[in-house]
């Protein structure tokens, strides 16, 4: 007994002496490659367990977003004037064609092609030499045939004279006073044809009827031309001023008519390069009929066109005053937003906290909104940045266009 409880101890530690040899070997039996592989895989491990570590103990650290950055203007309060747009065709008040009144060889052309006229300046030269003669011979029988006239005046008053005297017979004194009588009607006969020579030689000379501008000569110097020929010689548009004509729904007939009266119906056309960089006239004229076929109503403004820079038959942009709002609540354009319940902007109060509110779009002139809504001048307005803020959310002031910090 006591021989085998002495020997118990040496084999267990002999055991456990053998599974460490037996582990030496295995480890030593692995390549060197295999044992880098494992000691990364162990250090990659390691290192997602600490990263998981780190990140939970931040994540009760972490500081809130910053409020989104906007810009901003301030909403103001003015009068302003509605427009109606629309497609309007320049026409001009008058436009003449030149034709000959007398039949002869063109000349002289006295103006260049396209240059600007006044009523009176000389156009053309008609041959005036046959119509010369002819007004010289009108002249001569006219002299002759008062001059027989006179004669005859003269023997009516002696036979009236004699008659009255019982010296000459009832016959000689009628045969006497219808002389007097033919010889002056030859006369006046003479004197109406000497007035159409003097006429048909001063159509020779064909001058402008109207202020405008020519356009080409389309009957060349040398030619023959004849009265009421089919081909003008030139035809002369008015420029200076001119008209621009539009058309409008007649349901604005109400509001064309009331600004009208008021004196406030202006047609403005967009000129670039202009000084002020528009146009602006006083309608002058309402069409007198509704058009059945468009339901439209025509109106004309007369525009003085000093620089030319409105041509016949051009086709502008117009805008027409037809109504005012005064006192209009006005933001900018930008500020006004749409969703699903219709337009609305986004407000900045003191607390630098926004708010949505809902309005109704009155007028937009491309740059500024008019506006009816709880809101009023003063009031701050986010322009841009929108798509980032929420309603009950502060926001930073990025930059203000008409309007600084929120007071």
């Amino acid at each position: 007994m006591s021989t085998a409880s002495h020997f118990e101890p040496s084999l267990t530690e002999a055991k456990k002496a053998a599974r460490k040899a037996a582990r030496k070997v295995g480890l030593r039996k692995l390549s060197p490659r295999l044992k880098w592989i494992l000691i990364a895989a162990g250090g990659l491990i390691l290192v997602v367990i600490a990263w998981h570590v780190i990140a939970g103990l931040l994540a009760g650290h972490k500081k809130p977003p910053p409020p989104p950055p906007v810009s901003i203007a301030t909403v103001n309060k003015v009068d302003v004037t509605i427009l109606d747009h629309t497609i309007a065709t320049v026409v001009s008040p008058a436009t003449v064609q030149v034709d000959a009144q007398v039949t002869g060889i063109l000349k002289t052309a006295y103006f260049q092609e396209g240059q600007l006229v006044h009523k009176g300046d000389p156009l053309f030269l008609i041959d005036p030499a046959p119509y010369q003669n002819a007004f010289v011979q009108a002249q001569s029988t006219l002299a002759k045939d008062q001059a027989t006239a006179q004669s005859d005046i003269n023997d009516e008053k002696r036979y009236i004279a004699l008659y009255a005297l019982n010296a000459t017979s009832q016959q000689m004194r009628d045969q006497a006073v219808a002389a007097a009588k033919s010889a002056v009607a030859q006369a006046d006969a003479d004197q109406a044809a000497a007035n159409i020579a003097a006429e048909n030689l001063t159509y020779t000379k064909i001058v402008s009827p109207i202020d405008g501008k020519t356009g080409p000569i389309v009957i060349q110097p040398g030619n023959l031309i004849t009265v009421a020929g089919a081909t003008p010689l030139v035809t002369i548009t008015q420029v200076q001023p001119i008209k621009v004509s539009f058309f409008l729904p007649q349901n604005l007939l109400t509001q064309i008519q009331n600004q009208m009266t008021a004196g406030k119906l202006l047609a403005i056309v967009p000129m670039p390069g202009a000084p002020s960089g528009n146009e602006t006239a006083p309608v002058d004229f309402i069409s007198n009929t509704v058009s059945a076929t468009t339901g439209t109503i025509e109106l004309r403004a007369t525009f003085a066109n000093d620089d030319m820079r409105l041509v016949p038959g051009q086709s502008v942009n117009l805008a027409i005053t037809i109504n005012q709002i005064a006192g209009a609540t006005v933001v900018p354009r930008d500020a006004v937003n749409v969703g699903p319940n219709g337009s609305y902007i986004y407000t900045v109060d003191k607390a630098m906290v926004v708010h949505q509110i809902n309005v109704q779009l009155l007028n937009d002139d491309g740059a500024n909104d008019a506006v009816k809504g709880n809101i009023k001048a003063g009031d701050v307005v986010i322009t841009q940045g929108q798509l980032a803020v929420v309603a009950g959310s502060k926001v930073s002031i990025q930059n203000g266009k008409g309007g600084g910090k929120p007071s």
